[in-house]
């Protein structure tokens, strides 16, 4: 499965991606330690990535956990990750949670690609409710939420730990796949 847009394509991730990957997180570690030190904890090495990917094909297997790249075609370059996890099967419910290389971001290209993931979750996936979980100071995430009709829930107390150890509240959005149908 590849989805392409312009000159940029989603695919699920795959063995090959795993140096693109670490060139990917490394690049990007300002942003990644703060709202995804596993994934740039996990990846800092070609042989760390390589480790990552694996485990990452395996769960996208297995319906665990699902992992997209986004890269730009015509050097194929991952430029962004967008993760459907926290999956719970027996609620029909999953979280969306993405991030965008600096180079890229601002361009709208992230509302692009949770457009087409969130119609994959729904129609492929099976998914009844996503969420997204953003820290309040995340405007661009919170954009994205609120674009795409996720519904603003609340906080959620303590939910993410920074990088000097601090717990910090989120804010928790969702979208019902009844409602995203009846906004199509």
């Amino acid at each position: 499965m590849e989805i392409a847009f312009e000159n940029y394509s989603i695919a699920p991730i795959q063995p090959k991606d795993a140096w693109r990957l670490c060139d990917f997180v490394v690049s990007n570690e300002a942003y990644l330690k703060t709202y995804f030190p596993e994934t740039l904890k996990e990846n800092l090495t070609p042989t760390l990535a390589e480790l990552f990917v694996a485990k990452k094909v395996k769960q996208f297997d297995k319906k665990q956990e699902y992992l997209f790249v986004t890269k730009e075609n015509t050097n194929r370059t991952i430029i962004g990750l967008v993760y459907i996890k926290s999956l719970h099967k027996e609620k029909g419910q999953g979280e969306l949670a993405y991030c965008m290389g600096y180079q890229y971001s601002g361009k709208g290209l992230m509302s692009k690609i949770v457009q087409e993931l969130i119609q994959w979750s729904f129609a492929t996936a099976g998914l009844l409710k996503l969420q997204i979980i953003v820290h309040k100071s995340n405007g661009p995430s919170i954009k994205i939420a609120e674009k795409h009709d996720f519904q603003y829930m609340g906080i959620l107390a303590n939910e993410h730990q920074m990088p000097n150890g601090d717990l910090v509240d989120m804010l928790l959005y969702e979208l019902n796949k009844s409602d995203f149908l009846k906004s199509q």
